[in-house]
């Protein structure tokens, strides 16, 4: 028999061959990645923020809180790289995962970090914990991305190409740019619109959606049955514990916020710098808190404000100047000396100075001294205040009295260092007085006794003193555990600084025909510059300025 061969037509043959699944261009691919690259890295950084601003809020010391959560996250990142090539094989559902965990870890961290503290007195932990599991993960998000693109599209033929280094270089200029609008995001959206708990919730709203859909839409063939369905519900999951936690965070904060300061929380607003709170009931003295630290005690705040303000009125006081001060109560200190033609009062946060003007018992306490004509407030950073103050200022100033938070408190530092005393000096009359709160001299002798070296070197002669009888944790102390906490009974005295240009250190005395203060006189005086001595070190510590800070030291 003889076999025929039939020859079949290449165009015959086409046709003959089952249809194959079509591919998916890169291109196509392409766009909606660095879209979502652009969102989660966007996110990534909101987390990095949140937890910056909040550990320093509660912890205290911003610079040794931002040090941590960086460098913890920028190795977790590295970390996470690494544990992301186990995922390889399963790339779609792995990065859909780690999304949702991204979300859910990150969006609720400020919840936790703040319950941590609230409730159990102690964060630190956490925010180790939390950097490094938000660094993990965000670290997994990139290499995962790069194993779907080189997944997706054609391979190139001989001679062509491999576009593996374009599209590292796409991923990064998404990755850099998200990060950009994030970092701008917080500040002058997030967290004056929506606070720090419900922006992290928000934010992580948003990761989920932008995460999941990416998985779920564009690589949905990556899928099985199963992974699209886990996905799905983990997800939803996600943004069901998010939506609800965003339902009850007023609720939450406000049990928190009893947590914390008790029960007679009565005013408690978030201002454009800080958080500030006045507890008290309706007949007692009220307790103002900024940012958790217990700024005036209403109990014995006048021992603190007669010490601070009337030494240094003993001399010339027509014109007075008060650096911080927005609670009104050495306004009222100062007013009480007749003589005294006006005082400005620079004070950075407006929100201060209108509950001080509003509030009934602040008001009360500080003796409306605000409603006294004599009295303009501009509100202004005192640093730059200052720098050109010596041109607007037709007369110097008699007295200057620097009523700031302790200077161990990282935003503080700037009012306490040869720099700023240098400015001072230049609007002080020849006679005048300079008065500076200067912490705990027996608590943190060393941060005393380093403004009181930092005061040398700006020119000035300085007699140290302290006060006592205060209340644990007024006024200010760096940490700010110390008194909402109960981790410790806190500073139990205030330290001050009396300073003049010169070499020659003030006489320590009350004004002749003054108002006579509550805690204070001749004797009392005498024994408080005796205490403050009996600390000084055998070492002089060095100053402290701009570029150098030492009172971290």
């Amino acid at each position: 028999m003889i076999e025929q061969t039939v020859t079949v037509p290449p165009e015959e043959r086409v046709r003959r061959e089952p249809a194959r699944r079509p591919v998916r261009p890169r291109e196509a691919v392409r766009f909606p990645v660095l879209a979502v690259v652009f969102v989660c890295a966007a996110c990534g950084l909101v987390y990095e923020l949140e937890l910056v601003a909040l550990s320093s809020y509660l912890i205290g010391d911003s610079v040794t809180q931002a040090s941590v959560v960086l460098s913890v996250m920028v190795f977790a990142m590295g970390l996470g790289s690494l544990l992301a090539k186990r995922l390889r094989c399963r790339a779609a559902v792995g990065f859909g995962l780690v999304e949702a965990a991204l979300a859910l870890v990150g969006g609720c961290s400020a919840m936790v970090l703040y319950a941590a503290f609230a409730w159990l007195g102690e964060s630190r932990y956490v925010v180790v914990a939390f950097s490094l599991a938000i660094g993990v993960l965000i670290g997994a998000e990139i290499p995962l991305l790069m194993s779907l693109i080189q997944r997706t599209g054609r391979k190139p033929g001989p001679g062509e190409p491999d576009d593996a280094a374009g599209t590292v270089a796409d991923l990064f200029a998404a990755d850099y740019v998200g990060a950009l609008v994030g970092g701008l995001a917080f500040p002058f959206l997030l967290l004056p619109w929506l606070g720090q708990l419900t922006g992290a919730l928000v934010t992580g709203a948003v990761n989920a959606v932008a995460g999941g859909g990416l998985v779920l839409w564009v690589f949905r063939r990556d899928l099985t049955a199963r992974s699209r369905a886990l996905l799905l519900a983990v997800n939803l999951g996600v943004l069901a514990v998010l939506a609800t936690a965003t339902v009850l965070v007023d609720d939450f904060e406000q049990a928190a916020r009893r947590a914390v300061y008790g029960e007679d929380v009565r005013v408690a607003v978030h201002t454009e710098l800080q958080e500030v709170v006045v507890t008290g009931g309706p007949e007692g003295p009220p307790d103002l808190f900024l940012d958790g630290r217990l700024r005036v005690s209403g109990e014995d705040e006048y021992r603190y404000h007669e010490a601070l303000v009337h030494p240094a009125m003993n001399g010339p006081h027509a014109r007075v100047l008060i650096v911080g001060g927005g609670d009104g109560m050495a306004v009222r200190e100062v007013l009480r000396h007749p003589g005294v033609r006006s005082v400005t009062v620079v004070e950075l946060d407006p929100g201060v100075v209108r509950l001080a003007r509003t509030d009934p018992a602040l008001a009360r306490l500080n003796a409306q001294a605000f409603r006294d004509p004599r009295v303009r407030v501009v509100h202004e950073d005192a640093f730059h205040w200052l720098r050109g103050a010596a041109d607007r200022v037709r007369e110097r100033y008699d007295v200057v009295l620097s009523d700031l938070p302790d200077p161990g408190i990282t935003p503080s530092t700037k009012l306490y260092s040869e720099e700023f005393y240098g400015l001072v000096a230049r609007i002080l009359g020849p006679s005048g007085r300079f008065a500076v709160h200067a912490g705990s001299v027996t608590d943190r002798p060393h941060t005393y006794w380093t403004v009181d070296a930092t005061l040398r070197a700006a020119g000035f002669a300085t007699r140290p003193y302290s006060a006592s009888g205060r209340t644990p944790g007024f006024a200010a102390g760096p940490d700010r555990a110390d008194r909402s906490a109960g981790t410790g009974p806190g500073p139990c005295d205030w330290g001050f600084l009396l300073a003049v240009p010169g070499d020659r250190p003030p006489a320590l005395g009350l004004a002749p025909g003054g108002p006579r203060p509550r805690s204070l006189d001749a004797e009392t005086l005498a024994d408080a510059a005796r205490r403050a001595e009996r600390t000084r070190g055998a070492e002089t510590p060095p100053s402290s300025t701009l570029v150098h800070p030492r009172y971290g030291d």
